[in-house]
């Protein structure tokens, strides 16, 4: 029996409309996207066969394109859609952070920098530049490392941020590892950049690091 000969209650579409996305479970959404299955299966059963297969939702968003492509019922079209409403939901969040001072919407930070970080492969260190009333200017990644190191320097890391004419930074970096416990050496890099930042009257308002399905913040931990 195909999706439309279901209820119309549990149909995903007419469910979202009802119910409203949060209400779907993963491979109801999923089903969505897909929006047909394939010969015998329906696009729920598809969308259940794939979360199976890759290990799970988050796994399957972020599968490289020869894994993606790999799977029957998928293909390059549905890779590049893929990847384009993932970019659009990155903007979207970024849109969101542009018209709230960071400081008053914590929450919405951690989600910004762990969706632009967290699916790397390799690690990354990022800063989002804000204005003296801590709104947002920009977000940058300055450097990019081998799976477990990325390269910092504070003179690059202080010239970047006089470009933007910064009155306060935010920095982040993930941790393809996971495991998101700051290191002793994220610890020293953070200070030596908070001293060099200090002499131009440049804030640091926190540090993040980025693990798997966890965010550690500095500040929290007393050490900004």
């Amino acid at each position: 029996m195909g999706i439309r000969d279901w209820p119309e209650g549990e149909r995903p579409r007419e469910k979202l409309l009802m119910l409203g996305a949060a209400a779907l479970s993963d491979a109801e959404l999923l089903a969505i996207f897909l929006r047909v299955g394939v010969k015998g299966r329906s696009a729920v059963d598809l969308a259940r066969d794939l979360l199976s297969s890759f290990g799970g939702l988050r796994q399957l968003l972020e599968a490289d394109r020869q894994r993606f492509c790999a799977e029957h019922g998928l293909g390059e079209a549905k890779f590049v859609q893929l990847q384009a409403t993932l970019e659009l939901s990155r903007r979207h969040l970024g849109s969101l952070l542009e018209r709230e001072a960071a400081l008053t919407s914590p929450t919405l930070v951690r989600t910004f920098l762990s969706a632009q970080l967290r699916h790397l492969d390799h690690e990354a260190f990022a800063a989002l530049f804000l204005d003296t009333q801590h709104r947002v200017i920009r977000f940058e990644i300055l450097s990019e490392g081998t799976l477990d190191s990325a390269a910092v320097y504070p003179r690059e890391v202080a010239r970047r941020t006089l470009a933007h004419n910064a009155g306060a930074v935010i920095f982040a970096h993930n941790h393809p590892s996971g495991v998101a416990e700051p290191s002793d050496a994220d610890r020293r890099i953070t200070e030596r950049l908070r001293e060099a930042l200090a002499l131009f009257d440049i804030r640091v308002l926190d540090h993040f690091v980025i693990g798997d399905g966890e965010v550690i913040s500095f500040a929290e931990r007393g050490w900004l």
